[in-house]
């Protein structure tokens, strides 16, 4: 997924997270034996401005033997120095790393990590990716946030045959290649997030049993028109008439709208009770027009239903900071909280990760990418060696607890082969509520099972007390 947070600026190319990007576009991907009979051995470092520490790229040799005492995992990051979610990528895959090499690293091999910045481009992405395989030696690769990305460096894993653990972007168009070309995309693996029609799923899941707890009766159902939100409304609008709601608006709105005075005066008078909204890059606009319409008056005058459902910036741990609270009792889908406990590893990692990083919480990419690399190591244990057709196997049928909760993949006869398994993945959604200090904290309130704090209706919608 993708977003420009209030404060702070990573906007992504057009497409996002669904099914962006054009197969023919690609050129075709270099060919790793063929690069490395002629590539010297390099050394280089990467450095991350703005964190505690830098990350260093220590490259031995460009070839991965499994002689040498070390092996190294890539990380595709976008704009790791200055993008809140690039940079928990790039920090939670050093909480993994330190992790492993304080147990011995993988199959008794140090483990080094190089972080290579997409720049949050799709052509980068590809660069960067070579990059990471054939000069640096990577073993396998994690991360990837936006979907163009992902698609465009599809052919290069299969041509180089290395195992990459996707954890940010949700194109389903990558896992259909797994499922249609098994043999030459078997390769690629989703940690993390469930893939777009999945997304979608879970909206749907949420509603069927949120909405009548809540007291939701009607409700006006948007989507930025992007192509990465088309998984995502696909799936929602296969299933929202089987749900007893009164669906008074259902439109996907033009990608730059940033005034929705309009769409939320025909909510409002449409009756409805809350806003079901898909949004990335007109997220903010989104939220202060909900919560804040009226701005710059003093006294916020809030739009008089609920609002939340895919919407990415609300998903940042600093968001409520960045709004200045204006996204209190905003909901939305997550992997994973500082709060949550879906995962037996998820509070040890937000802990190691804040006295890591100065008291910094790892975005929900964080989560993933942290869970990619230790998935990655398990597999290759189990296998006994670093061989990926022996290691995909391994992945295939892995059950494993992490920092986002169960990971389990789709077998490869399944549409979305090798996605994180929905059923498994239990995903979770949150509300911004506020704690007795002012603090804004994400906490679940779905499923039932992982809540942390019940649902709060906003105060402007509340009943007076008799």
């Amino acid at each position: 997924m993708t977003a420009s947070p209030v404060s702070g600026d990573h906007r992504e190319t057009a497409t996002q997270q669904g099914q962006g990007g054009d197969n023919g576009s690609r050129s075709r991907p270099l060919r790793r034996r063929r690069f490395l009979q002629a590539t010297a051995a390099t050394t280089a470092t990467a450095s991350l401005a703005g964190c505690t520490d830098s990350y260093e790229t220590l490259v031995e040799s460009a070839t991965s033997d499994e002689d040498d005492d070390t092996v190294t995992i890539g990380v595709l990051a976008p704009n790791p120095d200055s993008d809140f979610i690039g940079r928990s990528m790039a920090q939670a895959a050093q909480v993994a790393v330190e992790e492993l090499n304080e147990n011995g690293g993988i199959n008794g091999h140090k483990v080094e990590l190089s972080v290579r910045d997409t720049n949050a481009s799709a052509s980068e992405a590809r660069r960067q990716y070579q990059q990471l395989i054939l000069e640096d030696g990577a073993v396998a690769t994690t991360g990837v946030f936006d979907s163009p990305a992902l698609v465009n460096i599809m052919d290069d894993i299969a041509e180089q045959e290395t195992i990459h653990l996707t954890t940010g972007a949700a194109a389903a168009q990558a896992t259909r290649l797994v499922n249609e070309q098994y043999d030459e995309y078997k390769y690629h693996f989703r940690v993390g997030v469930i893939n777009e029609f999945d997304l979608g799923r879970a909206k749907i899941d949420f509603l069927d049993d949120m909405a009548d707890e809540i007291g939701w009766e009607s409700i006006a159902a948007l989507a930025e028109d992007y192509q990465w939100s088309e998984g995502i409304w696909e799936a929602t609008q296969d299933r929202l008439d089987d749900l007893d709601l009164d669906v008074v608006i259902e439109e996907r709105y033009p990608p730059a709208t940033d005034d929705f005075t309009d769409l939320y005066d025909e909510a409002a008078n449409a009756g409805a009770d809350a806003i079901l909204i898909t949004a990335a890059h007109t997220g903010n606009e989104a939220t202060l027009d909900w919560a804040y319409p009226n701005r710059p008056e003093q006294q916020p005058q809030p739009q008089p239903f609920a609002f939340g459902g895919t919407h990415v910036p609300m998903q940042l741990p600093s968001y409520y900071e960045q709004t200045n609270g204006a996204c209190r009792y905003g909901f939305g889908q997550i992997n994973a909280t500082e709060q949550s406990t879906t995962g037996e590893r998820t509070q040890e990692f937000v802990s190691t990760y804040q006295d890591r990083f100065d008291g910094e919480s790892p975005v929900y990419t964080g989560y993933g990418t942290y869970d990619a690399v230790l998935v990655y190591a398990e597999a290759v244990e189990a296998a006994g060696t670093f061989d990926a057709d022996d290691v995909v196997p391994e992945l295939e049928s892995i059950q494993f607890s992490g920092a986002s909760g169960p990971v389990e993949f789709y077998d490869p006869t399944h549409e979305f082969a090798h996605d994180l398994a929905y059923e498994a993945s239990d995903p979770l959604y949150f509300q911004w509520q506020e704690d007795d200090d002012g603090t804004g904290v994400q906490e679940i309130i779905w499923p039932e099972e992982e809540a942390t704090s019940q649902y709060q209706s906003p105060a402007w919608l509340q009943s007076p007390s008799p």
